[in-house]
């Protein structure tokens, strides 16, 4: 007799984290995030808005092109912060792209099954798109979707210095649930590279996300502890 038993039902169900990546200077910080994603085996969606194209393509010298997303990203990712190029070999075969425009997408539903959701880096754009629920284009609709459902939301907002409209907004952000996470380097783990001070922002937004990581020392109470260096 044969077997056709569906052990599709012995499979767990994807549940993606969304990785939503604005036009903001500080593309190293996305690709920092989303390579500790794919290393802690956890399932990735990815939105890049068309102003981030413009930047991945400024701090990288290539492309991000929706026709060749997997080619495109496995580059980008391969990429060290100093913009070594293959300092890394990232298996991306579990990160499902969106595009920016497709409003129709499944994380633009409350219903899509998702764990949360991490804006690296976030523009002030961006920041006042998700704060006033405007849902111009498919990140800020996937954010907004997060806060609904009650599912995390972090947001790395990379600009400096804040003027009032955009730190009333990061107030909104926070009385909704978001993590508001400045992208700002700590010297206590010891970084010295670009590398190590990108990946202390990137652990500190898995931190907050609740994603297990390696990529910083932590404090310990112990003065002068990362002085050897970042394990």
């Amino acid at each position: 007799m044969t077997d056709v038993t569906d052990t599709s039902a012995a499979r767990p169900p994807r549940r993606p984290w969304i990785v939503g990546v604005s036009g903001a200077s500080g593309t190293p910080y996305a690709a920092a995030v989303l390579r500790a994603l794919l290393h802690a085996g956890e399932d990735v969606d990815l939105v890049v808005s068309r102003a981030a194209r413009l930047t991945i393509l400024d701090e990288t010298g290539h492309p991000f092109r929706d026709a060749h997303a997997q080619e495109d990203l496995r580059r980008w990712l391969s990429h060290g912060a100093d913009g070594t190029p293959d300092a890394y070999d990232p298996d991306v075969a579990s990160v499902r792209h969106w595009p920016a425009g497709d409003l129709a997408a499944g994380p633009s539903s409350g219903s899509y099954p998702a764990r949360g959701m991490i804006v690296v880096p976030a523009s002030t754009a961006c920041v006042a798109g998700v704060a006033l629920g405007l849902s111009k284009d498919l990140l800020q609709r996937a954010a907004s979707v997060t806060l609904k459902e009650r599912r995390p939301l972090v947001v790395a907002v990379r600009e400096t210095p804040l003027h009032g409209q955009t730190l009333r907004h990061l107030v909104s952000l926070d009385d909704a649930g978001a993590v508001v996470l400045p992208a700002s380097p700590g010297f206590y783990a010891g970084g010295s590279t670009a590398q190590q001070l990108v990946d202390f922002v990137a652990g500190r937004a898995l931190d907050a996300a609740g994603v297990p990581h390696k990529l910083y020392r932590r404090w310990e109470g112990e003065l002068g502890g990362g002085r050897g260096g970042v394990a």
